[in-house]
């Protein structure tokens, strides 16, 4: 073929008097290697940005639908809440009030006797206030079997006051046997147990507000 021919015979130092269809065709050449070489550097960091791009709206739709999900049951899941509240309210109510913890904390003090406990330490510690109520520690130390410890606590499940005790840092250990008068199983419960009231309206309103404030510096 002539074309072909006139490649063969090319004279690479006469460019200007290349044939008109070989200049052509090296013309048409350039101009494809320089589209490829711009799609490398250029096009294909754009696909790359459009590939994460594509990544990151997938997540966003993801986020939303989640979002728009919660925005859909916030009204029920609010209700939920009030409901819980209202629940937990009414339970802290069985506790006992401000002025029944005195009396509360002589019937304990009672119970342990009743149950044949030598109670060497009884000793109330001053309240802690939290959201919906108040703990009181107790300090004591107490001796007896392991069965009239059982009774003791028995009893005090069976006050006609919902009463919640809790122990921290409390220890039950035998009593060491002297000589001449051996331990007769009695065992030795010493530590601080806690007990819970509720707050009245005015203490919880009080308790609320102070609550509030601490929040107001905090974000100060």
């Amino acid at each position: 073929m002539k074309f072909l021919d006139d490649i063969r015979n090319l004279d690479r130092n006469n460019v200007g008097g290349w044939p008109q269809s070989v200049k052509m065709f090296f013309v048409a050449l350039l101009f494809v290697f320089v589209i490829l070489l711009g799609w490398y550097f250029y096009v294909s960091d754009q696909q790359d940005s459009l590939a994460s791009l594509a990544g990151k709206e997938t997540q966003l739709k993801q986020e939303f639908s989640r979002e728009q999900a919660k925005a859909v049951n916030l009204e029920a899941l609010e209700q939920q809440l009030n409901e819980m509240q209202d629940m937990l309210r009414q339970l802290l109510r069985q506790l006992p009030s401000k002025t029944e913890m005195p009396e509360l904390l002589v019937d304990i003090s009672q119970t342990a006797l009743s149950a044949g406990l030598q109670t060497e330490l009884f000793e109330p510690g001053p309240e802690t206030l939290k959201d919906f109520y108040a703990e009181q520690p107790i300090t004591l130390r107490m001796t007896g079997t392991y069965h009239q410890f059982g009774a003791f606590i028995s009893g005090v499940a069976s006050l006609p006051r919902v009463v919640i005790l809790t122990l921290h840092d409390v220890s039950l250990t035998p009593v060491a046997a002297t000589q001449g008068a051996p331990s007769n199983g009695q065992l030795v419960l010493k530590g601080t147990v806690k007990t819970y009231r509720y707050l009245d309206d005015e203490e919880s309103a009080a308790e609320t507000k102070a609550s509030g404030n601490g929040k107001s510096r905090g974000r100060k």
